[in-house]
C-alpha cells in the first residue's frame, strides 16, 4: 500500500508581524516594517468592492 503524505501548514510567526485593527472584530497582521494605514485602506477597499 501507499502512504499518503499530509499537508504541512506552517503558521506565520506573529512576533515578527504587527497587528492592524480594522474594526472591533477584525484584526489583520502585516510585516513589522509595512505601513499600517495603507494596509487598513487596502483591506477596506477590497471589502467594499464586493458591495457594488
Amino acid at each position: 500500500m501507499h502512504d499518503k503524505k499530509g499537508n504541512v501548514i506552517k503558521s506565520p510567526d506573529l512576533t515578527k508581524m504587527q497587528a492592524v485593527v480594522i474594526d472591533t472584530r477584525t484584526t489583520i497582521y502585516i510585516p513589522a516594517d509595512a505601513d499600517a494605514e495603507e494596509a487598513r485602506s487596502r483591506y477596506l477597499a477590497r471589502k467594499n468592492e464586493g458591495k457594488k
